[in-house]
């Protein structure tokens, strides 16, 4: 893993009691001698690759268009100001993967992926707004971002099968972003982005289950637990006077008889899971797997967490449950040091490598995270 000792000129606290999911923040200076992990050209190879998720977005004629990747090299020689978006470019790039370091004081679970765009001088995507909270971080270049309404599902959206442009954008405020500043964008809140000069962008955007798939994977649980032949039951119930009703009396002991049921949701493993499935396919390399697998009953130096893990933990009331890439594990509490090494450092040297592997629990841990791609094993 590449050590970048990148620091956010931040005050955690107050940004997170003032602006977090709330309110918008611009940090001038965010990041000091700040050098972008990833130049133009690198991006526009990445974007070339059939793996790696990218979008072309043009404005011309009076519509937006887009494209999308693979692409070849003379997709990027164009007339109109055009934007370059690839996804999911720290899971590539460990230099870019450094970036979620500067947000570690929010829960890496909550942490999606950073997508990094090019601009063309003028290029942009729109005036549009997302569900999720996004930190803008300037790359080379400038880009002047202009931020608006907020906004929700019932937002009047242009027409496009594929993009949520705003059919009327508020501007509220305007700031030109220069090399190592930051914008901070709460959810719903509008913004359009123009590029200036030739510029980057590094999109650091986090993840928010939707409630429904949160009810869904929580009754999936319970509906586990549930005995399937209980039923219903109205013992007692007086005469009913009028054929046919359903009287309110029904409707509340059938609730108090819900309400019963939900008591039994007691196990909280469906949200882990949840929060941390990948949303983009981890291609697992078998010749790696092997030999992690190999090095971990043998002399291993090190172990670091894969750029594209999604790795959360849990403590129940006897045991830790692990949770990696939407599974979980439980195991015992001896493990508890060297995971918590693990999801601050991202990685075990040798020494805390041979303090893990003398605990059986912890080297039980130690192989179901490599079996899960979340580590590998040098």
């Amino acid at each position: 893993m590449i050590a970048c000792n990148w620091k956010l000129n931040l005050d955690r606290g107050t940004f997170l009691a003032q602006h977090w999911q709330s309110q918008p923040l611009l940090i001038r200076n965010a990041i000091r001698d700040f050098k972008p992990p990833v130049s133009s050209d690198e991006l526009a190879g990445l974007a070339l690759e059939e793996q790696v998720e990218s979008r072309l977005i043009e404005h011309h004629g009076n519509a937006w268009h887009v494209h999308h990747g693979p692409f070849q090299p003379c997709d990027f020689d164009r007339d109109h100001p055009w934007t370059l978006l690839v996804q999911a470019v720290d899971h590539y790039l460990p230099a870019v993967a450094e970036l979620r370091k500067l947000i570690d004081f929010i829960p890496q679970w909550r942490v999606d992926d950073i997508m990094v765009s090019y601009a063309a001088e003028g290029g942009s995507v729109g005036p549009h707004y997302d569900n999720y909270d996004v930190f803008l971080l300037q790359g080379s270049g400038e880009r002047l971002w202009k931020l608006g309404q907020f906004c929700d599902g019932s937002t009047a959206l242009l027409p496009h099968d594929q993009l949520r442009i705003l059919d009327t954008f508020e501007t509220t405020e305007e700031h030109l972003l220069r090399c190592g500043d930051i914008l901070y964008v709460p959810p719903g809140m509008a913004h359009w982005g123009i590029a200036q000069t030739e510029c980057t962008t590094f999109s650091i955007g986090f993840r928010a289950p939707r409630i429904s798939d949160m009810v869904s994977r929580w009754a999936d649980q319970l509906l586990e637990k549930l005995e399937p032949d209980t039923f219903y039951r109205d013992a007692k119930r007086a005469p009913m006077p009028r054929a046919g009703e359903i009287h309110q009396r029904d409707l509340d002991r059938a609730l108090a008889q819900l309400r019963e049921a939900l008591e039994q949701a007691d196990g909280s493993k469906w949200f882990g899971e949840l929060v941390t499935e990948p949303h983009y396919t981890l291609l697992q390399d078998e010749d790696n797997l092997a030999q992690s697998l190999a090095v971990l009953t043998g002399d291993p130096k090190t172990a670091e967490l894969a750029p594209a893990a999604k790795l959360a933990w849990q403590q129940d009331a006897t045991s830790i449950v692990v949770f990696a890439n939407g599974e979980c594990r439980e195991f015992g509490e001896s493990i508890l040091p060297s995971l918590l090494i693990l999801c601050e450092n991202w990685c075990l040297t040798a020494p805390q490598m041979k303090t893990a592997l003398a605990d059986v629990s912890t080297a039980a841990l130690l192989d179901y995270l490599a079996e899960s791609g979340v580590i590998c094993v040098v």
